[in-house]
């Protein structure tokens, strides 16, 4: 390798890189350019791991993999491709997921380096948690289209993933997505619902049928809906969406005038929803079949069916086509397992945007074509390879500062489109952020204030929705602090009896401190809990990662800084600030920098000021609320 050769890397960084040991996390877009650039530049020893497989759309940017690779993993193939650059390279490959107990703080502490190239928020959450309590320096790295970030986080020294929370991923409420849809994105929400209700694995919460329970329609239309569907002795019979499905032998038609005829029609009966809306115009499949021989067939494969913006009888074609392979696709598994939405699996992407579509036409939504729908639903940014090679690059450039550990060089970098005003388009943070002393992850005594209704919420949301969902723990504990007892267990089965009770049964109420012990991140977190009431439009709980914004108003404005302070509005913009902020320093020309939602390869962006604001890290220093719904 050229890059062994003497006065390539000067002598000492040279020895470094032979004798470092280099963990990739991801071997996709970024991690296939991270694991070429390392075998290219000399590291002899390597361990790459991934849980995916090669799809045909990673082609056009994972260069290391190839057409008879589709479907292998990505790991293996890109260990077995990067050594035909260096043979005499040791690269171990794991097809496995970094968030299961294989990979604890042991396996993190026998490397020198660990470089992310993840593509979700959880698993970044659980790689920054574990490097931290081995103490080993993490590059955490990203693209969003032509933007990108690389970023050092490094116990003590600088901020790490979770210091500055960012915002949810953006949810809606259940009654909008099955009552009252308005935009596009309710209906894509709703039909990947559906296709877990049928195929998948289904969640209480992901219910498709009218909500009787809407405040919004009143409670006479839940009473009324109940009556309706009593049995002789008063009970009421649910069954089982997928249950239903089978029994009537998934059967298009019978399925499509359920969703689209009589669940509309329903709807309709809850006049109070429809004073203010247009209501919607139900469908059945005998009239839309009327219009079929007149159309053209829109479901075969090509880059214009991915383009165009389906009819109702393509969607209704498209509709049966994908039930008829979804459910032999189903039928393969063992039974009681169940299918999960990809959106790289053609059946199941067909199915969602052409249930998608039928609704919002129901609705009179704006329709979007496939390819729009399939971005709206996996939550993509288009991947740029270019972006991903110069971040990639970046990221081992930062990897041989660290390795001589000069971290004071280790300034977060940003990937951006246009030059900036100093011709710049790789654009370094003029200094490196510390820790946030209140972050409830790096922090001394990491700890949460947590807002909710105990008498409502039950000790499963609890785990699933915000230990697990939201604070992207993997196996917690819980026991009530003062009480000595056990809310939750990670044992299986241990507390399984305290899941359907609220918090309130379980003695959890207003001023209640919850410890929280998640062992496979060797993470513990201390949890404030305080009662609220929420309304119908705000969001079942709240996670305040700084207690003192709890303040009352009048501390808050007696603790804010005078004009004159070097906390005030024009004095923060040259004040180090987080490398996800908004301002000077942040952005390195005053730019609005913002995080998107998890997409192929994405972290942070860079965006202009046009350009309409995006969810992720918040935008500034101060204290940050992070809300779920």
């Amino acid at each position: 390798m050229a890059a062994q050769i003497d006065g390539v890397f000067e002598s000492g960084l040279q020895q470094k890189i032979k004798e470092s040991k280099v963990l990739v996390v991801g071997a996709g877009g970024i991690g296939c350019e991270i694991l070429k650039n390392l075998v290219l530049t000399g590291f002899q020893d390597i361990e790459i791991i991934d849980l995916d497989t090669i799809d045909v759309s990673n082609l056009n940017r994972q260069f290391l993999f190839h057409k008879e690779h589709v479907g292998k993993s990505k790991a293996n193939v890109a260990r077995e491709s990067a050594l035909t650059f260096n043979p005499n390279a040791n690269i171990k490959a794991y097809h496995d997921s970094i968030t299961t107990n294989n990979y604890g703080v042991n396996f993190f502490q026998r490397f020198s380096i660990v470089l992310n190239a993840l593509d979700n928020r959880a698993a970044r959450s659980h790689v920054n948690r574990l490097c931290l309590t081995a103490d080993v320096p993490l590059i955490e790295s990203g693209t969003a289209g032509y933007n990108g970030q690389v970023e050092l986080i490094k116990r003590g020294l600088t901020t790490c993933y979770e210091c500055f929370p960012q915002p949810a991923q953006k949810t809606f409420p259940g009654c909008t997505i099955r009552n009252t849809p308005s935009e596009p994105i309710h209906c894509i929400v709703w039909a990947k619902h559906l296709f877990n209700q049928l195929f998948g694995e289904s969640a209480e919460d992901e219910d498709v049928s009218p909500d009787t329970a809407d405040p919004e329609a009143g409670a006479e239309v839940g009473q009324a809906a109940l009556e309706k569907e009593a049995n002789e002795k008063g009970n009421v019979d649910r069954v089982n969406t997928r249950t239903w499905a089978k029994e009537c032998q998934y059967d298009a038609e019978k399925i499509f005038n359920k969703l689209f005829f009589d669940d509309i029609k329903y709807l309709l009966t809850m006049s109070n929803l429809w004073k203010n809306r247009n209501p919607p115009k139900p469908a059945k499949w005998d009239t839309v079949q009327e219009n079929a021989n007149e159309e053209e067939d829109a479901t075969g494969d090509s880059v214009a069916r991915d383009q165009k913006v389906l009819s109702m009888v393509q969607s209704a074609k498209l509709f049966a086509d994908s039930i008829k392979a979804l459910e032999l696709a189903l039928g393969k598994l063992p039974d009681g397992d169940h299918l999960v939405w990809d959106k790289d699996d053609k059946d199941a992407m067909d199915f969602v945007a052409a249930c998608a579509n039928i609704r919002a036409q129901i609705f009179d939504i704006p329709r979007k074509s496939r390819f729009e729908i399939k971005s709206m639903a996996g939550n993509i940014i288009p991947a740029i390879a270019t972006t991903n090679a110069i971040t990639a690059g970046i990221v081992v450039m930062r990897a041989f500062r660290v390795l001589q550990q000069e971290y004071e060089k280790c300034k977060t970098v940003y990937v951006r489109l246009r030059v900036n005003p100093q011709n710049q388009f790789i654009v370094p943070d003029r200094t490196i952020i510390p820790p946030n002393p209140k972050c409830y992850v790096c922090a001394a005594k990491p700890e949460v204030v947590l807002k909710l209704d105990t008498k409502k919420l039950t000790v499963r949301e609890l785990r699933d929705d915000i230990l697990i969902k939201t604070l992207n723990m993997i196996s917690p504990d819980v026991m009530l602090d003062g009480a000595n007892s056990i809310v939750i267990s990670s044992e299986e089965g241990e507390t399984d009896c305290n899941n359907a009770k609220t918090l309130e049964e379980m003695k959890i109420v207003d001023g209640c401190i919850l410890k929280v012990d998640d062992f496979l991140q060797n993470y513990e977190l201390s949890i404030t809990v305080l009662h609220k009431d929420p309304g119908r439009e705000e969001a079942p709980f709240e996670i305040v990662a700084d207690a003192d914004s709890l303040k009352p108003k009048e501390a808050e404005e007696e603790s804010t800084p005078s004009a004159g302070s070097s906390s005030a509005p024009g004095a923060a913009d040259d004040a180090p600030q987080p490398s996800t902020s908004k301002g000077i320093n942040g952005s390195a020309n005053g730019k609005k920098i913002a995080q998107i939602q998890d997409s192929d390869d994405d972290l942070c962006i860079v965006e202009d000021e046009e350009q309409e604001n995006v969810e992720g890290r918040p935008s500034t220093s101060k204290p940050s609320t992070s809300k779920a719904s």
